[in-house]
């Protein structure tokens, strides 16, 4: 399975960043996004700009308990288009350079579970940031060009969070499997039930759902962005094991 290394999380996160911030000057900001009910394009850029300055924030300041939005300094996106923009592009920036000045070990609160060390966040603000640009890409019926390797660390990171924190049920019954496989990575997660968790691996023993696609698909499949009778995702086995994964699973 792809997992990227420090440098490519960091990069992938300016240049996820980076090309949100260029879909939000092309757009109009009031777009409606219908993967995220309620929201248009300047409600997703204010969700992600200030998600990435109070995680900076939280860095900055060593925090092992929730830090309140309002005490993050600019944590609203600007009203003023460009100014928006340099401010989106600057919060990607605030959280690598926090993590550079405190150090990438230094233990910081999350929301699923218990602390983590800061570089920690550079991953999950990089596949917070890939899954909003789908939201927009989607919204703007534009091409998916989340690079495969993106999208593949995310869907790992992805069950990392289901495996680990207790914020979500369960989401496979027991005796049940599922399987994914990309189709253009050659990537392999085999998900079982442990427990009142999951544990996965690359196994190529048999599942009891195998769900095959792209790193893309796959990706935006777990995360709840295509339906799981998409077409450009494939499966063989117990079609009942991905509703119900996706029922359980609200991210």
């Amino acid at each position: 399975m792809i997992s990227l290394d420090t440098s490519a999380l960091r990069k992938a996160l300016l240049s996820e960043t980076d090309q949100l911030a260029e879909l939000y000057l092309s757009a109009d900001p009031k777009t409606p996004i219908p993967t995220c009910p309620d929201w248009n394009l300047a409600n997703l850029i204010a969700h992600v700009g200030g998600g990435n300055r109070w995680a900076a924030a939280m860095i900055a300041e060593r925090a092992t308990e929730f830090l309140e939005f309002e005490l993050v300094p600019d944590v609203r996106r600007p009203r003023e288009l460009e100014e928006a923009d340099r401010w989106l592009r600057a919060g990607a920036r605030a959280v690598i350079d926090s993590v550079d000045l405190m150090g990438s070990d230094v233990p910081v609160w999350t929301p699923f579970g218990s602390a983590r060390p800061a570089e920690w966040w550079v991953r999950r603000r990089l596949h917070e940031a890939s899954v909003h640009r789908a939201d927009a890409l989607l919204a703007l019926d534009r091409e998916l060009d989340i690079a495969p390797e993106i999208a593949a660390d995310g869907l790992s990171e992805f069950l990392e969070i289901v495996e680990k924190g207790p914020r979500f049920e369960t989401p496979l019954d027991e005796g049940a499997s599922l399987r994914l496989r990309t189709i253009d990575t050659d990537d392999t997660w085999a998900i079982l039930r442990s427990g009142d968790t999951i544990t996965w691996s690359d196994s190529q023993a048999p599942a009891s759902l195998t769900v095959q696609g792209t790193a893309v698909d796959l990706f935006l499949l777990l995360v709840r962005r295509i339906p799981a009778d998409n077409p450009r995702v494939q499966t063989s086995g117990d079609l009942s094991i991905l509703t119900t994964w996706l029922e359980r699973i609200k991210f």
